[in-house]
């Protein structure tokens, strides 16, 4: 098990084994992302993972779950992928769920029979960082992708069989213009795409990275903690995916929600509402994570 650099998972994945596949990520040019600045991408020789597997095998003896990690380990080349899968599954007999990070443009560089073919051979659920929904906001914080790309990428790992697990972040437009159109069309992406899970994380400035230096030098206006969670009841109130997990729990939050929509939709407006009226206490900005 060797392991180069800072190595970052889903906080749900904090139980499972972290294989890496590949070294950083293959875009890491977000502006409000500090992730993987010390790494340059590349995808890790198929030898030596499938020797990590072993180092675990008899470290561990058997495992329940793997994360495959850097950042957009699905771009790597399917066939790697595929054998790195049943590695996975001949070693450890208990094995429930291999999960992984997928880049919008690494699962466009797919094609569906190959997701199909990933998902049938082991690939449980992938992590997509969708951000937003609005197209001129992608492109302000150099994403990568527009939102029609963002959103085929996300209805491929759906229609493939894996679950998809889509992060968005309240806060990312700031206080300008462009924030009116970031939950409605956040919502709206959402509830086309239809996945599985969303995680609404909060924007907090990250130190190093472009976004950064804007609200240092004046150029982008942080939300206030008010701001912030009338987004995410935007949000709450406006997704219509039906039985989707929601989790707002992540250290970067004011007020954690975790539950499934509808169903805990009123509960979690509730919850909301009082926090906007200083009756539910939340999570002082110094207390905030990234």
């Amino acid at each position: 098990m060797r392991y180069e650099g800072d190595i970052y998972r889903p906080p749900g994945e904090w139980r499972s084994y972290l294989l890496q596949a590949t070294i950083g990520c293959s875009h890491n040019a977000c502006t409000f992302c500090g992730m993987y600045k010390d790494k340059r991408y590349r995808v890790r020789p198929l030898a030596d993972i499938l020797e990590d597997i072993d180092m675990a095998k008899e470290y561990y003896g058997d495992l329940t779950r793997v994360f495959i990690c850097d950042g957009d380990a699905i771009a790597m080349p399917t066939e790697d992928l595929l054998q790195i899968l049943h590695k996975l599954h001949s070693s450890f007999s208990s094995l429930e769920r291999v999960t992984i990070y997928a880049s919008p443009n690494g699962t466009l560089g797919k094609t569906p029979e190959e997701l199909k073919a990933l998902h049938e051979a082991g690939l449980g659920r992938a992590y997509l960082g969708v951000e937003t929904g609005d197209d001129a906001l992608l492109k302000a914080v150099n994403k990568g992708v527009d939102a029609a790309g963002m959103l085929k990428a996300g209805q491929m790992l759906v229609e493939s069989g894996i679950d998809l697990w889509t992060i968005v972040l309240m806060g990312l437009a700031g206080t300008g213009e462009s924030k009116t159109n970031h939950v409605p069309a956040t919502v709206k992406m959402i509830n086309a795409m239809k996945p599985q899970h969303i995680s609404a994380m909060t924007y907090n400035p990250t130190p190093g990275t472009k976004l950064y230096r804007d609200i240092q030098e004046g150029r982008f206006q942080t939300m206030s903690a008010e701001e912030a969670l009338l987004e995410t009841k935007m949000l709450v109130e406006g997704l219509t995916v039906q039985g989707i997990h929601f989790t707002s729990n992540h250290a970067s939050n004011y007020l954690p929600l975790k539950g499934t929509l509808p169903d805990d939709r009123e509960k979690f407006l509730r919850m909301l509402d009082g926090a906007l009226a200083g009756e539910v206490r939340i999570r002082k900005d110094r207390m905030r994570g990234i």
